[in-house]
């Protein structure tokens, strides 16, 4: 079975939240797009002043994801 990854996007200060749901819009679009798969995306709460915006991909798809988007880290996801 292959492992899933997840890329993420930080996002500081008063505006993160709303700027990492944006990018969720983005990184939704990108995906519908290029018809490349993916188990989910959302964004999650470090605390009032960090959220992130992320995707979970596949492990054989994540280098197509990490070259075209950029993400700011990644991590083997749950």
């Amino acid at each position: 079975m292959s492992r899933k990854i997840k890329l993420l996007w930080d996002f500081r200060g008063v505006d993160a939240k709303e700027t990492a749901k944006h990018h969720v819009i983005h990184l939704k679009e990108f995906a519908a797009l290029e018809k490349v798969p993916f188990f989910e995306i959302d964004i999650v709460k470090k605390n009032e002043m960090l959220f992130s915006a992320f995707i979970v991909v596949a492990e054989k798809d994540m280098k197509f994801y990490r070259d075209a988007l950029k993400p700011h880290r990644g991590e083997v996801a749950d």
